[in-house]
């Protein structure tokens, strides 16, 4: 018999400073995660401030702009821009050292996937997809559903999670409704970006900058009416790994041992940090005088 989810809790997700002059909204964190995230920011941030050159071991990060374009690069090479709309799926895996910094005034979501420990090691690796490349259901009219993870409505995204996840933005005009299916071991959460809604099996009221969070009663779909005017969710759900986590700013492992090794390598240039030596980002300290024309280069494998 078919289960709807309930809200179990929700909070304002209130604005903070982060990186360098950049603000955001935080409903993940260190101190609240729900397994397998571990972070989940809206944030916004203008040139110059941004986040420059910053370490990453054993988790995902991923990056979706609503607004404006951000410059990436990093010490193997890779460099581009993330447009709105666009996304950024990046394994950090054994180490990755990389830069983020805004060529216009900039507005998204970055959210944190933790890997299981087989993956934590892996070589670091992107997915990149334009706003055009990302898949969009349409179950009704007034109704948009762009597939970044997942599937929805006979809808699947080209991106592989190694970690089983789910990452959907969710438009409803003012009258409509959606049910969005979801795995019974699935847990996760809704981030409400503009308007209101009511979502979940007992109708929970979810405002702007609210993070919404899933009971895990064994349903298998969550649904939402938008009653009084139009809104848009973001819509964030994963398969738990049930693994330990040890953490330290930028590092995330199992266990303490790792995350001193994970010092170690970072501070020796070691174990997946060999290319840190002597690595500076070009955009790292400012975008004003750069070239953004073409800017974008993979690394040779």
């Amino acid at each position: 018999m078919s289960l709807a989810r309930n809200i179990l809790k929700s909070f304002l997700a209130k604005s903070q400073p982060e990186g360098v002059g950049a603000t955001v909204r935080r409903c993940i964190s260190a101190r609240n995660t729900i397994d397998p995230f571990l972070m989940c920011d809206l944030f916004e941030v203008s040139p110059p401030a941004g986040f420059p050159d910053h370490p990453h071991r054993g988790f995902e990060t991923v990056t979706y702009m609503l607004e404006g374009t951000t410059a990436h690069e990093d010490f193997e090479g890779n460099k581009g821009l993330i447009g709105p709309g666009d996304v950024q799926w990046m394994t950090a895996g054994r180490g990755i050292i990389h830069s983020e910094m805004p060529v216009t005034k900039s507005k998204g979501i970055q959210l944190w996937v933790n890997l299981s420990s087989k993956d934590k090691k892996i070589a670091p690796s992107y997915q990149d997809l334009k706003s055009s490349q990302i898949p969009i259901a349409t179950p009704d009219s007034g109704v948009e559903v762009k597939v970044i993870a997942g599937t929805s409505h006979g809808i699947t995204s080209k991106i592989f999670t190694r970690t089983p996840t789910m990452l959907m933005d969710f438009k409803l005009s003012k009258g409509k409704s959606v049910v969005q299916d979801i795995p019974i071991d699935f847990q996760g959460f809704i981030f409400v970006l503009e308007g209101s809604g009511y979502f979940g099996g007992n109708s929970f009221k979810g405002n702007e900058n609210h993070a919404l969070y899933f009971e895990n009663n064994g349903g298998d779909h969550i649904n939402v009416e938008a009653k009084d005017e139009d809104v848009r969710f973001m819509l964030i759900a994963g398969k738990p790994l049930g693994e330990p986590i040890e953490s330290y700013g930028p590092f995330v492992m199992n266990t303490k041992e790792e995350i001193a090794q994970t010092r170690h390598d970072f501070m020796n240039y070691t174990n997946g940090f060999e290319k840190a030596r002597g690595w500076q980002s070009t955009i790292g300290y400012g975008v004003s005088n750069i070239d953004f024309t073409n800017f974008e280069t993979k690394a040779k494998k």
